[in-house]
């Protein structure tokens, strides 16, 4: 008896190893320590001397039950940028630049170039926010999980000045609501979605006009990334006031999370559009419409507030990284939480 008859395949880990390396070298910033493979990711905390009161920022998610969408549509190479995405826009929220992040990923059996899919998503989502991939865990799990069956985690670290953090202690009535467009379902509610549509491969692939793709590919689209448009407001210089990630719990969880006392923040639902999978997860389900903004983003993956003089170079900023920006509401006197009109 060995090892690999009790069903932890070392070689097939240590394979995965060497073909992850090409997609996390991409990642790598002037500050890490070291290569990968080391009992512990090191990062240079020299440059954050700059800052007046630097302050570090953390973040730990996952994909929720997404990653059965992967599975059942065996690719696995976009699920990762979920993963970073989940992390990393939390820390993004709060005035942060993500500097690295680590990932977890337990399997029933280690089948190294899935693996390797798995963390060239995990890589795509670190060029995408600027941290670097220092390292990261996979776990072969025999006869905890399915040999096909993975599950996937992660965890960031980010750093701000803290008088640069977005706390929502400024944010006063008349503030203005931008939100971002998210690319769909992202991350959050799919064990909802799996119970609407059906989940077998012949449906998932089947094409929809009104999606633009098949079914599968929308609900499989990954994660905003808002990193940079938040970045790029800063550099506008323009001070984000009080701003919120839209995931699971919707708008009536996640916007009340960016709120002072005394304040009240109102949307309105036809300032924007709505991708049209809400739509066909509405009908097919007979989702009620306060149900589905207390689940999904419905359409935007991130919103916050700025004063309204600086609500043009806001839009502008968002624009030029890439963004799709829409004035989405506004900021009144109140009890802390949300209307949506």
């Amino acid at each position: 008896m060995d090892y690999k008859n009790a069903g932890v395949d070392i070689e097939a880990g240590y394979r995965s190893v060497e073909l992850m390396k090409e997609h996390v070298k991409k990642t790598m910033r002037e500050e890490v320590l070291g290569g990968l493979g080391g009992f512990s990711g090191a990062f240079s905390l020299a440059k954050i001397k700059e800052m007046d009161e630097p302050v570090l920022l953390s973040g730990t998610d996952g994909c929720g039950t997404k990653v059965k969408l992967a599975m059942i549509l065996d690719r696995h190479d976009t699920i990762g940028i979920d993963a970073v995405a989940m992390c990393v826009n939390d820390i993004a929220c709060a005035g942060g630049e993500p500097l690295f992040f680590l990932d977890y990923i337990a399997c029933g059996k280690n089948e190294p170039e899935k693996i390797a899919e798995i963390v060239k998503g995990v890589a795509e989502g670190c060029l995408q926010s600027g941290a670097a991939l220092i390292g990261g865990e996979t776990a072969e799990h025999p006869g905890l999980m399915a040999e096909d069956e993975y599950d996937l985690a992660g965890f960031a670290v980010g750093v701000c000045d803290k008088k640069d953090m977005i706390t929502g202690e400024n944010l006063k009535p008349g503030d203005v609501l931008i939100g971002m467009a998210s690319s769909g379902v992202h991350s959050n509610g799919f064990s909802l979605v799996r119970k609407v549509f059906n989940m077998k491969r012949e449906a998932l692939d089947t094409y929809y006009d009104s999606l633009g793709c098949t079914l599968g590919e929308a609900l499989l689209a990954p994660t905003k990334i808002y990193v940079k448009a938040l970045k790029s407001i800063k550099d506008a210089g323009v001070a984000v006031k009080a701003c919120s990630h839209i995931t699971g719990g919707g708008f009536y969880e996640n916007v009340p999370r960016m709120l002072k006392d005394g304040t009240r923040a109102v949307i309105r639902k036809d300032s924007y559009p709505i991708p049209p999978v809400f739509h066909m997860l509405s009908v097919d389900g007979d989702v009620e419409e306060q149900m589905m903004y207390n689940t999904f983003n419905m359409g935007l993956g991130m919103v916050l507030a700025v004063d309204e003089a600086d609500v043009e170079r806001t839009m502008e900023a968002i624009r030029s990284a890439g963004e799709s920006p829409y004035v989405v509401g506004s900021i009144v006197a109140g009890e802390k939480g949300v209307d949506l009109c």
